[in-house]
């Protein structure tokens, strides 16, 4: 007889979920120690029924919250009716999103993938084979920038410019070249004759949300145009909504070759995509790069509904000022903790308070207040909550960092 399981509740405690998991899983991440079953908007409740406001989300994923019931109403209608086929065929959902995506992003063409690092991959090999199909072999190189992050494959690895995530792996993919984020002397000497593409995010998410000198960007865009080297924009954490505009490249007039997004695209759910103009699309032709299960119906169909939400211009107005709001609550706390705080950064929904101590202290501190903060970069905390955080749930993480951070100076002081 088949077991019947109980998908309305959890079955297990806290206690036997993680000694589980550390029985049977990679111990390659160290998991905070609470075991989520449950979650609705902006809220998540673990195995012994605790609530928290998260302002994580999934690491700047979840744009609508938990449980969406319009994403869990499509992909049960599209379950229903066709889950996958390949991309030996047509489908209708992978037509309309590429549609959506590439006319809202000014591009041309798109290639859907089931994360951002291969989404990153794709650009990778794409910004490589225009470089050969039009000046041959000598023109290979990739040039990234030092402290970026652009996902956890080889490739993506390997134009990540943090060498502690290398550390073990080599040897990397060859001929990539780190530049200072922000040095546009360094950038301009950088880009000679060998490069065939230069990789940037329009914001450093992991690397502590530090955002680009002006006209940094702008100028990027410019050197790669006038010496024919692909620009890549890694949209992956930035895009779809989350700095109050679609796509964060707006925000510096620094329109790419190439866009490369996930995160928000599918809301929790596996995807990746690139989009990119035409010069670039005509380098990966036929046989050159593909994915069995990228641009599935299923994939397509829910990233379509969500897409459209997060286009919307009423929608992204409301995440524009919402940010302000935080930013400005933010600039508060600054004021009030001098002694422990030292700037705010961002845009949008995608910011952070820079500390002069260990973040991840604090980060447990409003945990332990049910708050769900992700501490990076050592010294950072960073808010990337669903994009429908209201006010009044701003205001409460506001009473509970200044608690914290009145502990933690306490703390310190002893």
């Amino acid at each position: 007889m088949s077991k019947i399981f109980n998908f309305g509740s959890p079955t297990m405690t806290t206690e036997e979920i993680i000694a589980t998991s550390d029985k049977y899983l990679l111990k390659n991440v160290n998991r905070i120690p609470i075991a989520l079953v449950r979650g609705d908007g902006m809220r998540v409740w673990d195995a012994d029924g605790k609530e928290y406001l998260d302002f994580v989300a999934g690491i700047a994923t979840l744009a609508f919250g938990h449980a969406p019931r319009f994403m869990a109403d499509v992909l049960h209608s599209q379950a229903l009716t066709l889950v996958h086929v390949s991309n030996l065929y047509y489908n209708e959902p992978l037509a309309r999103l590429a549609k959506l995506l590439t006319e809202a992003a000014e591009m041309d063409r798109a290639f859907f993938a089931n994360s951002g690092a291969e989404a990153n991959e794709a650009a990778f090999k794409m910004a490589r084979k225009y470089g050969y199909d039009n000046y041959g072999e000598s023109r290979h190189k990739i040039v990234s920038s030092l402290n970026s992050f652009h996902g956890r494959t080889m490739g993506a690895i390997s134009v990540t410019g943090n060498p502690a995530l290398h550390q073990g792996f080599g040897p990397m993919v060859p001929g990539i070249v780190f530049v200072p984020y922000g040095d546009l002397a360094a950038l301009d000497e950088a880009l000679d004759d060998s490069v065939a593409g230069l990789i940037l995010e329009p914001i450093q998410g992991e690397g502590g949300v530090l955002l680009p000198p002006p006209g940094y960007l702008k100028e990027a865009q410019r050197l790669c145009k006038k010496r024919n080297i692909i620009f890549i924009l890694d949209e992956v954490q930035t895009g779809l909504g989350r700095t109050g505009k679609d796509f964060a490249w707006r925000h510096f007039d620094a329109k790419p070759d190439i866009i490369t997004l996930g995160k928000a695209l599918g809301c929790g759910y596996p995807i990746g995509a690139l989009l990119c103009n035409e010069e670039a699309a005509l380098a990966l032709g036929p046989r050159t790069h593909s994915t069995t299960v990228g641009g599935a119906p299923l994939a397509m169909k829910v990233a379509l509904e969500l897409c459209t939400r997060l286009l919307d211009a009423a929608f992204l107005d409301r995440v524009s000022k919402v940010g302000e709001y935080f930013k400005h609550k933010l600039l508060d706390v600054c004021q009030i903790f001098p002694a422990i705080t030292e700037e705010v950064r961002g845009l949008g929904l995608l910011l952070a308070l820079k500390l002069n101590c260990d973040a991840s202290g604090v980060s447990e501190k409003l945990l332990k207040k049910g708050f769900l903060v992700n501490a990076t970069a050592g010294t950072v905390l960073r808010f990337v909550p669903p994009l429908i955080v209201t006010e009044a749930d701003i205001d409460l993480l506001m009473n509970a960092l200044k608690e914290s951070l009145f502990e933690e100076l306490e703390a310190k002081q002893q």
